[in-house]
């Protein structure tokens, strides 16, 4: 394989389709994308891996969606992990390029390192979040913190919250290819059953953990063997051919599903990106008062702000900011 075709297939979601088996899905490799969110805070290995699957996540479920605005991925916990968040901004117009953004907030003096990263979230919720942009009441679906893993909790609100068979094999980690330095690399494949006619389960009771619906209660016997039949297929897929580079993913579709008819539509790009601005900091200011924005001031005369997904500082002049502002803003002010 050439590094030309290496790098053609980095930070891309290739969408797929099983004919045979009634399946979708998504193939996705990030590199650079994952390494941009995870520079921008000196985080410990276990929050780099949460981080890490989460923008995986992010990536495939983003690109499944019907999207005009924004997707967001949160997991709030009880443990050391109390905040894992991601945000997807879809593409506003053609030949423009998806977006990724991720954060992390944590307690270091609580984690415990002879534990797996995802003890460390404790209890809590995962929640998919979709603004489809102004004008549109924003959706949130919540499922418990269960599983094991923040894919088993995406497949969770995917069967209880929409009713759609999914499954999620992903591989993440640092990885060194000859002549570099270190860097991110993650890899997986989506699987989701294509949605019926009917809305509703086919069992009268959930099966999973915590109550919750699974694959298994959404399938009738001929839907449940196609499902079947392609995850025992995923199942031998290795971590390497996932996050690559050696195999592009249309020959691991091949060779995973080849029986299955598998055909492949336009892959599609994504980057690191923010939508923080002066404007949008300066408008989530505006609901405080002269008196607040005074406590908000420092010793300097001025008021700050940091981004907490991309590092972007931000400076104020406090005349200038809430609902109570004596003066208009300097355009020159970051």
């Amino acid at each position: 394989m050439t590094l030309g075709s290496q790098i053609a297939w980095d930070d891309t979601v290739l969408p797929f389709q099983l004919d045979a088996s009634d399946v979708r899905g998504r193939v996705a490799r990030l590199d650079g994308v994952l390494n941009r969110v995870l520079e921008q805070h000196d985080y410990p290995d276990q929050i780099e891996a949460l981080v890490a699957e989460m923008a995986l996540l992010t990536a495939l479920i983003g690109q499944t969606l019907k999207l005009r605005w924004k997707l967001s991925l949160q997991v709030r916990g009880s443990g050391p992990a109390r905040l894992i968040a991601t945000d997807y901004y879809a593409p506003q117009s053609e030949g423009e390029i998806g977006r990724i953004r991720g954060y992390a907030s944590f307690d270091e003096t609580r984690l415990d390192p002879s534990k797996p990263p995802f003890e460390m979230i404790g209890q809590g919720y995962f929640a998919i979040l979709i603004d489809q942009g102004q004008g549109t009441t924003p959706y949130q679906g919540i499922t418990p913190i269960a599983g094991g893993s923040l894919s088993a909790c995406a497949e969770t609100y995917f069967a209880q919250s929409e009713q759609l068979p999914t499954r999620f094999e992903l591989s993440f980690g640092k990885s060194t290819l000859p002549g570099k330095d270190e860097a991110w690399r993650a890899g997986g494949v989506m699987l989701q059953h294509m949605p019926k006619a009917s809305p509703f389960a086919k069992g009268e009771e959930a099966t999973g953990e915590e109550g919750v619906l699974t694959a298994a209660d959404l399938l009738d016997e001929d839907e449940g063997e196609n499902w079947n039949r392609a995850n025992i297929l995923l199942n031998t897929v290795d971590s390497l051919e996932l996050i690559g580079p050696v195999v592009p993913p249309t020959d691991l579709l091949v060779r995973l599903f080849h029986e299955e008819r598998p055909r492949v539509y336009d892959a599609q790009a994504v980057k690191f990106g923010c939508s923080c601005s002066s404007d949008r900091v300066r408008q989530s200011l505006s609901i405080y008062s002269a008196k607040d924005i005074a406590h908000m001031t420092t010793p300097e005369g001025i008021v700050t702000a940091d981004c907490q997904f991309c590092g972007a500082h931000y400076q104020f002049d406090p005349k200038t900011l809430g609902f109570e502002a004596t003066e208009k803003p300097d355009d020159s002010e970051e």
